[in-house]
């Protein structure tokens, strides 16, 4: 059942142009002092993909102002990553999906499937349940899906909520968390450990 949401790699290389779109219309507003932003991509190691996963996937796309005694960074928004989270932002959501109804031998697929742990999944199930729900980014946006979803089983009816199928409806609901993946969230949310 779950299995449509599994991306292949050339989806995971839609996710990049994404987030090189995201970077595109960061850079294009500029500093906040006014300067011109210059490329300053940092180095990530993306867990959980797969083997064929494109080399681009291991740099976090984000820019360093020009000016100098500014020298700000700007990470713009992604939907690769879940801020500063070494399994990728796919991986975090499908896991805590897949999760849902956990026996030892779902979480033994899991493992063989993305590599994660028993403890990091119970860890971002914690991040859905308590974290997520309490975050002022979902006590804003849950508004907008009606009727009411069942916050006990996130992220699984946030998912189910975008159209599409499958892969379609993962890279839209990144899309839409995109905004908790950079420090200028506002309240300094933070995505799971």
């Amino acid at each position: 059942m779950y299995v449509k949401w599994l991306p292949a790699a050339k989806e995971y290389l839609v996710l990049q142009k994404i987030d090189e779109d995201l970077a595109a219309m960061a850079r294009t507003r500029g500093c906040s002092c006014g300067g011109v932003l210059h490329s300053a991509r940092y180095p990530r190691k993306p867990r959980g993909g797969p083997e064929d996963l494109d080399a681009r996937y291991g740099c976090r796309l984000s820019f360093c102002c020009a000016v100098d005694g500014c020298r700000a960074r700007t990470t713009p928004a992604s939907v690769r990553f879940l801020g500063r989270k070494v399994y990728l932002g796919a991986v975090v959501v499908l896991t805590t999906v897949l999760r849902h109804g956990s026996t030892p031998e779902r979480m033994a697929q899991l493992k063989a499937l993305f590599g994660v742990s028993a403890r990091t999944v119970r860890r971002w199930r914690g991040f859905w349940q308590a974290t997520f729900v309490q975050s002022e980014f979902w006590l804003l946006g849950r508004g907008r899906f009606m009727p009411v979803v069942d916050e006990a089983a996130i992220p699984l009816p946030l998912l189910e909520r975008f159209a599409g199928s499958g892969f379609e409806q993962l890279a839209a609901l990144l899309r839409w968390l995109s905004p908790i993946t950079t420090r200028t969230m506002g309240d300094g949310f933070l995505a799971p450990a």
